[in-house]
């Protein structure tokens, strides 16, 4: 199996490596670096993913840290239609459940993950097998001041809501543009949080998430601050 390229050692060449992958399918890619779809070094969730990550020089892995950890940048693959349109929220990073009383939005891990973000398209019907699916226009974004207000809000409002003992009545729902929702293998999956009456108790591991709605905007307009997604009984 060939190696992928060194890591990039600016961002102007972490963009040039993704604007050439522009076009290219992930079954392409994944043969220019000697991988398989098949083989036992790449998941079956997330192998889209973890092809980029070989072909753009990530180095980051499954640690906490950035995918591109000297230039503090966090790659993101995104399933979108042709039109664009992402397929689904995009998972940011778990949420700390048991000390959510002493984080703080300017110290947070998911403020660091997305301060600077390289959002790499990949797009496809949502069904269509992975090895066809075709690189879009990847492009590197950072929080505006008024976008990092509204996903500080939300980040508040549901760290809050747990330091409060109010875990399990915290929803998908909530939240504008970031939001929480479980993040387990399966549902006996546990951790520990606090009741409402101080006492810690188990309940399943959730994790920040991006709506689609944000991303969809942000794709099209860096600065995009699109309203809250219209929900109906």
């Amino acid at each position: 199996m060939r190696e992928g390229p060194e890591p990039p050692i600016d961002e102007a060449e972490l963009v040039a490596r993704a604007t050439a992958l522009a076009g290219a399918t992930l079954g392409e890619i994944a043969a220019k670096f000697g991988l398989s779809f098949d083989s036992a070094g790449v998941r079956t969730k997330g192998k889209g993913g973890e092809i980029l990550e070989r072909a753009l020089g990530a180095t980051g892995g499954s640690a906490k840290v950035h995918d591109f950890p000297a230039l503090a940048i966090e790659l993101k693959t995104i399933p979108t239609d042709e039109r664009g349109k992402p397929h689904e929220s995009t998972y940011v990073c778990t949420l700390p459940m048991d000390d959510a009383e002493r984080v703080e939005w300017e110290t947070s891990w998911v403020r660091r993950k997305l301060a600077r973000v390289l959002w790499v398209p990949v797009v496809a019907a949502h069904d269509a097998p992975h090895a066809a699916r075709r690189i879009g226009r990847a492009q590197l974004w950072s929080p505006t001041e008024d976008q990092d207000a509204v996903l500080r809000t939300d980040f508040e409002d549901a760290v809050g809501a747990i330091a409060l003992g109010h875990v399990e009545a915290l929803t998908a729902h909530a939240g504008r543009w970031l939001q929480v929702r479980p993040k387990a293998r399966d549902g006996a999956a546990r951790t520990v949080s606090w009741g409402r009456e101080g006492e810690r108790i188990p309940t399943m591991p959730r994790g920040f998430y991006l709506r689609a709605s944000f991303t969809a905007a942000i794709l099209e307009d860096p600065r995009a601050m699109p309203a809250p997604t219209p929900r109906f009984p």
